[in-house]
């Protein structure tokens, strides 16, 4: 099943005016009556036998005009816990059907809730909603094999130090060592080691006590994963009124929001560093997004003139088109003889990233206790990134630094150059979609056309074709990039994290408020499109424009190092031609199959028209050759990494 949403000759409305930055919130309220695949019940009804066969039942057209209830003590557990996450502003939840109590309730205090297809799919998409928003996600799943779903989204989420708040449901602990109890298994132990902090909660007039340390732990210090599963007893009680909270029924009580702030003497040291050297460079990470300290690094960077380069789970925290950003200058690297680690959490071990032997660092982040870890530091301060980069741009003295920033524009000049000889070299192979094609032409439709550069939201995923497109995405504004391989490298989410990419945008929550129901873009492969296409249905029922770019050569991207076994070749390779876009029409999405270089750029373009018009997702199918990997073949073949930066692949 398809539909014909290509845009008519002359029509404005698909063809927005030249950087326009468009406001796209009310498209999905007025999209159902325009699109007869997206129609609620009655209008797929008059819409005709082929449109009745994908219906978006009422309930998810009209979800936010459903009435809440009105709920007093005496309250369950569930409901307590509910109102929590509301008082704690959590912005967001995504579960399958199970743990329900909990969700429920978590639904019924008007946080926005999205249910999809697999645990560990939603898992995904509330860590790449908190990645892009700052703000704090919820992922539900229920005891025994819904769990199990979702450990490898745990582990990803702890990779990326996520305050992700993990709820998840128990048998009662009257069933333990039951026939019945004996079989699920007891969920603690599984994610230790990928969590923040965990609890199984058995005693119920504890509940609010650990509310507290859940919240506490969210939202202070290193954020990562908080898991806790709620037994039956729990998740049932009653609770009659106030006074059955103690001290935790208020929030100012159980956390406080103040900030380390850093020592004197650190600052003075790291600034006798900085008055020492002759090419300083900071790498800014994941704290400086949480800290929300993307103005005060920029204060630093300019007062002493200071190259930024990029690392962390997303992009945007210094803007990619600053003349100090060094995010797209990988030959420089080598050259800085300091370097300024804010809020890098994932700390590289020595050789990882690519600066040189004799490099001094300087450390700054929220904790002390892994001061020094894999990577010896000159001087560590501890303390909130936003307040170190005030005092540190406070007291900076003005430098000029000529030739470090000459030396800077010069790599990055250079790199451009490499990346324009590898689209050239792409577009001379007609028999397929080049990555490199694919790259140069989805940056230019961002960046340099119709669209205002900092508008759109990028999920930035797949493996191979990300060592192509990494090279030419910019951001310009916080949680515009989103890295979905960042450290955990977990297989196939791309399609679950756009979800919660375009939940973030489409609610306009935390940093992702300037570009409030806009479309945004998926990066994945072939591999990767197989563990979570299947969310494109869920895309598509809550309305979420999403351009989802699959890259099909046909392979897994282990092929390349393995072509030549006599016998093995065959595990890593698939059918040739499968038709993504096919599945995607399916769904209750736009596919588009694109067979050669000059068909792509139309098709971004009728897959964006469709996503802002009509709140529609898409697929774009980009048929490849898994033979582009091979450089003696097809320049330039398999491209390598270096790190941090525009190039990084894990980091």
């Amino acid at each position: 099943m398809s539909i014909d949403t290509r845009p008519e000759e002359g029509n404005t409305a698909a063809n927005p005016s030249r950087r326009s930055f468009l406001k796209f919130a009310a498209v999905g309220a007025g999209a159902a009556a325009s699109s007869p695949m997206l129609a609620g019940a009655a209008g797929a009804q008059e819409a005709g036998d082929e449109a009745a066969r994908l219906v978006v039942p009422d309930e998810i057209a009209n979800r936010d005009q459903a009435p809440l209830p009105d709920i007093q003590f005496p309250m369950t557990g569930a409901n307590l816990f509910g109102r929590a996450c509301a008082l704690e502003d959590v912005k967001a939840m995504f579960c399958c059907p199970g743990n329900y109590n909990v969700i429920h309730a978590i639904a019924d205090h008007n946080i926005p809730s999205y249910s999809g297809r697999n645990e560990g799919s939603m898992t995904h998409a509330a860590d790449a909603f908190v990645r892009a928003t700052g703000e704090i996600a919820i992922a539900s799943g229920t005891e025994g094999p819904g769990f199990t779903n979702m450990i490898s989204g745990i582990a990803a989420a702890n990779s990326c130090r996520t305050p992700m708040l993990l709820v998840a449901s128990n048998m009662r602990v009257e069933q333990d060592d039951t026939e019945q109890g004996i079989q699920v298994m007891y969920q603690q132990p599984l994610t230790e080691g990928i969590k923040k902090y965990g609890k199984r909660l058995i005693t119920p007039h504890r509940l609010p006590e650990y509310i507290g340390y859940t919240f506490r732990q969210l939202k202070t210090g290193i954020p990562g994963p908080v898991h806790i599963d709620f037994t039956g007893e729990v998740s049932n009680h009653q609770f009659e009124g106030e006074a059955d909270l103690g001290h935790y029924g208020s929030v100012a009580r159980y956390r406080t929001d103040s900030r380390p702030a850093p020592a004197a003497g650190d600052i003075e040291a790291a600034l006798r560093l900085l008055d020492q050297a002759e090419r300083p460079m900071i790498v800014a990470s994941t704290g400086v997004f949480y800290a929300k300290a993307w103005d005060a690094l920029k204060a630093f960077a300019e007062k002493a003139n200071i190259p930024v380069v990029e690392s962390g789970p997303m992009m945007g925290k210094f803007p990619h088109d600053h003349p100090l950003s060094a995010h797209a200058a990988p030959d420089a690297l080598a050259s800085a003889d300091l370097v300024f680690l804010v809020g890098q959490y994932c700390m590289p071990t020595v050789g990882e990233f690519a600066f040189g032997p004799d490099t001094r660092y300087v450390r700054i982040q929220p904790e002390a206790g892994d001061m020094g870890r894999n990577l010896p530091v000159d001087v560590g301060i501890f303390s909130c990134e936003k307040l170190a980069l005030e005092e540190l741009a406070d007291r900076a003295r003005s430098a000029e630094r000529t030739s470090w920033l000459n030396e800077v524009d010069a790599a990055r000049r250079a790199f451009a150059d490499q990346n324009q000889s590898y689209y050239e070299m792409g577009r001379g192979y007609s028999e397929a979609v080049h990555p490199a094609v694919i790259a140069k032409e989805l940056s230019d439709f961002l960046y340099n056309g119709d669209l205002a550069p900092e508008q759109t939201t990028v999920l930035s995923g797949g493996f191979g074709i990300a060592r192509y497109t990494r090279r030419f995405l910019q951001a310009h504004r916080p949680g515009q990039v989103v890295n979905g391989a960042y450290q955990f490298a977990s297989i196939g989410p791309d399609v679950a994290y756009a979800v919660g990419v375009a939940a973030g945008v489409q609610l306009g929550a935390g940093a992702q408020a300037a570009a409030q129901g806009a479309p945004i873009v998926c990066i994945t492969g072939d591999a990767g499109f197989g563990f979570t296409g299947m969310e494109i249905e869920t895309q598509a029922k809550y309305r979420l424009p999403v351009i989802n770019i699959v890259y099909n050569n046909n392979s897994w991207g282990t092929w390349y190092s393995n072509r030549d076994l006599p016998r093995g070749a065959q595990l890593h390779l698939f059918q040739e031609g499968v038709r993504y876009d096919r599945m995607a029409e399916g769904l209750g999405a736009h596919g588009e199959y694109v067979t050669s270089p000059d068909q792509f750029l139309p098709a971004l373009q009728r897959a964006y028209d469709i996503a802002q018009n009509e709140g529609l997702p898409s697929v774009i199918n980009c048929q490849a050759k898994r033979e582009f990997w091979i450089r003696d073949e097809y320049e330039p073949g398999f491209l390598g990494k270096v790190e941090p930066g525009v190039m990084s692949y894990y980091h």
